[in-house]
This record gives C-alpha cells, sequence and structure tokens, in this order.
C-alpha cells in the first residue's frame, strides 16, 4: 500500500504526511522538494549539455550539487533546493530547469508527468502534494488548461496507476480563508514578518491565469483555491472515488 496526501497549503498535509510516518515506520516519505520516483517539485530536470553547464558555471560548489543529484535515463534531477550556498544567484539560476510554472508545453509536461507514473512501481511510500498540487496548479495557473483538459489528463493518470496499491487521503479543510490566515502568520520569522505569503500572493498574480481573471492578494488566493478544490473534488468523485479517504480538518483560529 501506498498513500498520496492532498489539500490546499496549510490543510494540514505535513501532519498527516508525520502521522502515516509513525503508523508505517517502514515506510519511504517523500516530501515536496526530495528526489521522488513520481514528482519534480522543486527539482531541476537538466539534460547532459544543461548539467555540465551548471556544474562548470558553479564549480565552487560542484561536490554539493553532484550529492544532490541523481541520474534518470538521459537527464539529471537536481534537488537544488536542499543544497545550502551563498552563491549568489545559483537557486534562481536553477528554478529555469523546473518543468513547473509554464516553462514547458501542456504536451511536454505531460509526458514526463505520465511517463514517471508509469515507470513507477514501488510499494510503502508516501506521498505529500504528489498527485495533485503542483501539477494542477501549473496546469491551471500557468497553462491554463480548462478543468475538462485537466480531468482529462487525470483519466491518463488513473490509467496509469491502475493495478497499483495506493490510497489518497485528501485533507479537506472547512473555511479556505481562514486556513490561509492562520499559516501567513505562522509562516513569519520571529519579528512577524511574512515569508510565505507574499511569495504565494507573487506566484497567484504574476501566473497568466492570474492576470487574465484579476487575481489580487488574499481575495485572489482564495478565488483560486476555490476553484481548485472544486476541480479536485471532481477528479476524485470520476476517477479515485473507491481509493480516497476525505478528511475534514477544522481550523483553529486562536
Amino acid at each position: 500500500m501506498n498513500y498520496f496526501v492532498e489539500g490546499i497549503q496549510g490543510s494540514g498535509k505535513s501532519t498527516m504526511v508525520a502521522k502515516l510516518s509513525k503508523e508505517h515506520p517502514d515506510y519511504a516519505v517523500f516530501h515536496e522538494g526530495d528526489y521522488s520516483p513520481i514528482e519534480l517539485a522543486w527539482c531541476a530536470y537538466l539534460t547532459e549539455a544543461q548539467y555540465t553547464e551548471v556544474i562548470e558555471k558553479y564549480e565552487q560548489i560542484k561536490e554539493d550539487i553532484e550529492k544532490k543529484t541523481v541520474q534518470e535515463g538521459d537527464r539529471k534531477v537536481v534537488m537544488y533546493t536542499q543544497i545550502i550556498t551563498d552563491v549568489p544567484g545559483f537557486h534562481k539560476h536553477m528554478e529555469q530547469y523546473e518543468i513547473y510554472n509554464g516553462r514547458l508545453s501542456s504536451d511536454a509536461f505531460e509526458e514526463i508527468v505520465l511517463k514517471r507514473f508509469s515507470k513507477w512501481k514501488d510499494d510503502k511510500q508516501i506521498f505529500e502534494c504528489s498527485l495533485f498540487q503542483n501539477i494542477i496548479e501549473n496546469q491551471i495557473l500557468y497553462l491554463e488548461m480548462s478543468d475538462e483538459q485537466i480531468i482529462e489528463f487525470y483519466r491518463k493518470v488513473a490509467k496509469t496507476l491502475e493495478g497499483k496499491s495506493y490510497r489518497l487521503v485528501y485533507l479537506q479543510v472547512d473555511d479556505i480563508r481562514a486556513t490561509e490566515e492562520v499559516i501567513r502568520k505562522e509562516r513569519s520569522d520571529a519579528q512577524g514578518n511574512e515569508l510565505w505569503f507574499p511569495l504565494m500572493i507573487r506566484y497567484i498574480e504574476e501566473s497568466p491565469y492570474g492576470k487574465r481573471n484579476h487575481l489580487i492578494g488574499m481575495d485572489g488566493l482564495v478565488s483560486h483555491l476555490e476553484h481548485r478544490i472544486a476541480l479536485e473534488k471532481t477528479i476524485i468523485d470520476k476517477l479515485f472515488a473507491g481509493c480516497t479517504t476525505i478528511r475534514e480538518r477544522k481550523i483553529k483560529t486562536s
């Protein structure tokens, strides 16, 4: 049995992953930024030529890069967000090699994702936001795919997962705005400076979908998440109902 833990930002995915990991200590756990057999969030996906260029450009941290690199066919997967360095511009440079945020066409993106799901044959694994969140946000916000196109994509995903043992644990919040306000405060530094929220808002506002639909600030974020939740529930109902557990989570605001 494997587990996919999904839900919007702040719904408690990390807490649920920790709980499942405690219940299943022999399971491997994959968070965002880890090298995962099915997902590439916060990782660079490079050709051999691109990797050589990166090594040459950042030769002073070559060993650090190599330690966080996995060979995958003719590609190199670099867990660059796990590399702690003060080398100017390194992380910003590596962002361009991610497959998300509209950096690839919908067809190229789909091909990579489906190939990884198809090749995945492991067991006893727990995945945090690897089935929905990063994929769907890229499809909505940056590729501007319609709900129907995204559902059709997930028909293909469901097909690749046939015969594999897994459970989707979906965390459903009772109040989207309150949920985001809580993590807005929680993900701040000791001086109260917000760290996560400004980045999330910029991610929404600067996306093609966000610009076209005038998604601004907290209202824009809530509007996007309402749409995303509705779409994810439709996907679950149509394709994953038999292997999904819905967990209700009430947000404590005080």
